[in-house]
């Protein structure tokens, strides 16, 4: 697995702002309304040199940090103090431990043309997804375990199938957790606290295998790592205070906007 050459002192210095920009957005949008991962992801592949292995390594060496950082940020505002919420948050982690090697083993197997394609069509269901999601449509119990909200096995299936993306894209679980949780009847709060603590088994997991591989770019996670930290506590801020449907409409325009040129630049 070879390295791309001239990590971030070989980039423009309009390509390190607009990778900037992208991770503090990226951030708000993970603790916020749970899709905003991928902004790293098609930053790193849209603006840098490198190839998909390292896209997604490094984005997920990112994704460990933000995932324990919302976490406990979830945790010390009670929702994943709630008995149901820390359930489905476990039953979630359980399907990631199947699906993250999946997902590091599947992005060996793609060309940087067909990631492109693949990651491009993943932001554009993404907008999707976040459009027409309806926040406590249904659902009764702080993980939607009340009438109408999903059992264990389709908690822990979601959980597995997120994960295998997510470790095949570099993306987090929020980013697609929380929109099948919601639509699955978990009210929006409990689904990101639980997506976050899955995240950081997606992350941790992945990083491993990417690690090995010698598939991460250091310099690079860190430059996109700590505004998305910055972010997260942003995002986080904005979801226990502020309705949420002018943040998700600036998250799909931005989507819909990445997704065409994101597959075209494969």
């Amino acid at each position: 697995m070879h390295r791309a050459a001239g990590p971030v002192t070989g980039l423009e210095p309009g390509v390190v702002a607009g990778l900037v920009l992208l991770a503090v957005a990226a951030g708000i949008g993970i603790t916020a309304v749970g899709p905003g991962g991928v902004l790293i992801t098609a930053g790193l592949f849209a603006l840098t040199p490198l190839d998909p292995a390292q896209v997604a390594g490094t984005a997920l060496v990112t994704n460990v940090a933000t995932g324990v950082l919302g976490t406990a940020v979830y945790w010390r505002s009670g929702q994943l103090r709630e008995p149901p919420a820390r359930r489905t948050a476990v039953l979630l982690c359980g399907g990631a431990v199947a699906g993250t090697p999946v997902g590091v083993l599947l992005n060996g197997l793609v060309t940087g043309r067909v990631f492109g394609v693949l990651l491009g069509a993943l932001v554009a269901a993404t907008a999707v997804l976040v459009l027409v999601r309806r926040p406590g449509a249904r659902g009764s119990g702080a993980d939607g375990s009340g009438e109408g909200g999903p059992g264990w096995r389709a908690t822990a299936a979601v959980g597995a199938g997120v994960a295998a993306a997510g470790a095949m894209f570099g993306v987090g679980g929020p980013m697609l957790c929380v929109p099948l949780l919601v639509a699955l009847g978990v009210p929006v709060l409990s689904a990101l606290a639980a997506a976050q603590a899955q995240s950081v088994v997606i992350a941790g997991a992945g990083t491993v295998g990417y690690v090995a591989a010698g598939a991460v770019d250091w310099p690079l996670a860190a430059l996109v790592g700590v505004p998305e930290l910055a972010g997260v506590l942003a995002g986080w801020v904005i979801a226990r205070a502020v309705p949420a449907g002018a943040l998700r409409g600036a998250l799909v325009v931005s989507l819909l906007a990445l997704a065409p040129y994101v597959a075209l630049r494969g």
